[in-house]
């Protein structure tokens, strides 16, 4: 098997890399981040080169480059298009030049726009672009549908996989659940807006496996890597304590300002024979190295 991965040193990046690597996968990497630990191709998303760093007929190529902080989609919108979606039309050609059997995509839940708290987000609801508040999930929304127009148009198989809020031991760019487990670990106050706010939150080992359980499909499919069950900014927090042996004080800001979005995954699970096996304590604990750095 030949795979290509475009950002290949993110953190998602190297999660997968491991679990290639542990299954004797051979893998191309493509990140314009230049490091020493793993051998890959020097190289943005954008170069009229991409092609090169693309064996001809790979298995997969794999799409996770991206900007995603939201700092970035603020500060450097023009960048986050270019980047984002210039970048990913850059692919699509040289996927097709070089014959790629099969195009993932990295999307995700953020491109079903502003939800009810109430509502289940599943792959085949239509999705209203002007529910779309965020510039990155814009991005994205607008890279599926490249994708889907230039898979009806004879290039390869192509599958999305729209991610939920993804977290793990890593030094910056934390979602919820690792600034909470920092706040935790490290403060004797900890602040939150509503601890009933909830998401799918999943574990990074998990998605790495989903992106594993896409290879090889045929067609144009989406599917929703997500967590098991919802997960409330209480349940992280409490958990957390019971895990670190901490007694914070805990201070609800917004109490009525709940938030909750619950991306289903029951396609991924019954289609690609995937779950997610990484519980939350389980998530938590691999949290313990994460250094106290705060994002």
């Amino acid at each position: 098997m030949k795979v290509v991965i475009t950002g290949s040193e993110s953190f998602i990046g190297k999660e997968l890399e491991r679990h290639f690597r542990a299954k004797k996968i051979d893998w191309v990497g493509i990140d314009k981040v230049r490091t020493e630990d793993a051998p890959h191709t020097v190289m943005d998303v954008r170069s009229p080169k991409i092609g090169e760093a693309i064996p001809q007929d790979a298995d997969a190529l794999i799409h996770l480059a991206a900007i995603s902080r939201d700092q970035d989609c603020r500060d450097i919108p023009y960048e986050v298009l270019d980047v984002n979606v210039m970048g990913t039309l850059n692919l699509i050609r040289a996927a097709r030049a070089q014959r790629v059997r099969q195009f993932i995509f990295a999307s995700s839940e953020w491109v079903y726009g502003e939800v009810a708290n109430n509502a289940i987000q599943s792959e085949d609801q239509a999705i209203d672009a002007t529910r779309i508040q965020s510039l990155y999930a814009l991005s994205k929304i607008v890279g599926e549908q490249s994708l889907r127009l230039t898979c009806q148009q004879g290039l390869c198989p192509v599958t999305i996989l729209r991610f939920g809020i993804v977290y793990g031991p890593r030094a910056g760019n934390w979602s919820a659940v690792e600034s909470l487990f920092n706040a935790v670990k490290n403060q004797d106050v900890v602040s939150v807006g509503s601890l009933a706010t909830a998401r799918r939150f999943i574990h990074v080992s998990d998605i790495a496996e989903g992106i594993l359980h896409a290879i090889g499909r045929d067609g144009f499919e989406i599917f929703n890597l997500s967590g098991n069950t919802l997960i409330s900014l209480r349940d992280v927090i409490e958990q957390s304590a019971a895990l670190l042996n901490r007694h914070p004080r805990i201070v609800e800001e917004k109490p009525q300002a709940i938030s909750v979005r619950n991306p289903d995954n029951s396609r991924a699970r019954k289609i690609l024979g995937w779950a997610p096996i990484v519980d939350l304590r389980a998530g938590l604990e691999s949290l313990r190295e994460v250094a106290n750095e705060n994002p």
